[in-house]
């Protein structure tokens, strides 16, 4: 998104921190525990999450990085949300509405359970992508989360809590089709999910592999790691699957509600 011109937040709310690393950082060498979310999350009288932005390698692209020591918010809120702070769950919607004018996007990377961090970031968010490698562990994993997250947003609406979300959406990704069992499950996936699976497949790529390695992206290589054939076929499934998701985000936007509004009644 950045690439095309957008400006971009890049908010890592995962202790392991990989979206961190990625970007450049050592999370627990190069960064500490105040350059992160939790004094944010902790000091109820912080008004700002700017002091958090890093840069990073790529213009217009701004990260608020994670640690380990984020983890210990998770039991901080948990705790002050059993005394009666329900509204922590807002804490973080705040945040981000304190340097929403400075982006055109923020995008938020959860941890990989329902806890305390991950209900802030579902209570902020107004969309969802979820990655499903097409594999049996995997959609099972999936379906129960879906199920989990189905009872949470129930329970959260019961509390006047629910996230406003404007879409949803399955990306099917790691995915080999030459493998037989992942095709079949890739076609039961786009009959479960229908309209909100990715109709581009994140396939599987060394090349993916091989840069990640190096902690890089395939965006900002100079030369394949791989073969220029294999670069190109990553390069179009990333910028498909991507293309797919800007599509659902601007059509969020109030400027192009409003043209299509006009187009409608003209």
């Amino acid at each position: 998104m950045a690439i095309r011109g957008y400006r971009v937040a890049l908010i890592d709310c995962d202790s392991q921190a990989s979206s961190t690393t990625l970007f450049g950082y050592v999370p627990d060498l190069d960064l500490t525990e105040d350059q992160t979310l939790y004094p944010y999350l902790r000091e109820d009288d912080m008004r700002s999450l700017d002091y958090a932005l890093l840069d990073t390698h790529f213009d217009g692209l701004k990260l608020i990085p994670a640690n380990l020591r984020l983890f210990q918010s998770e039991y901080e809120l948990a705790a002050r949300m059993a005394r009666g702070g329900g509204r922590l769950l807002d804490r973080l919607a705040q945040g981000i509405a304190s340097i929403a004018d400075q982006f055109d996007m923020i995008i938020l990377d959860p941890p990989p359970a329902l806890g305390a961090i991950s209900l802030s970031v579902l209570r902020a968010a107004n969309a969802l992508v979820i990655p499903v490698p097409p594999t049996v562990m995997d959609f099972s994993s999936t379906a129960a989360f879906l199920a989990m997250l189905d009872e949470t947003l129930t329970q959260l609406a019961s509390r006047d809590l629910a996230p406003d979300l404007n879409f949803v959406r399955i990306v099917a990704s790691k995915v080999d089709e030459n493998k037989s069992m992942q095709k079949e499950l890739l076609a039961l996936m786009r009959q479960v999910f229908g309209l909100a699976m990715i109709r581009t497949p994140m396939k599987d790529s060394a090349e993916i592999d091989n840069v990640t390695a190096r902690l890089m992206t395939v965006y900002e290589v100079n030369s394949p790691m791989t073969s220029k054939a294999v670069r190109d076929r990553c390069l179009t499934y990333l910028n498909g699957v991507n293309e797919e998701i800007l599509l659902d985000v601007r059509k969020t936007w109030p400027s192009h509600v409003e043209r299509l509004r006009k187009e409608g009644h003209a």
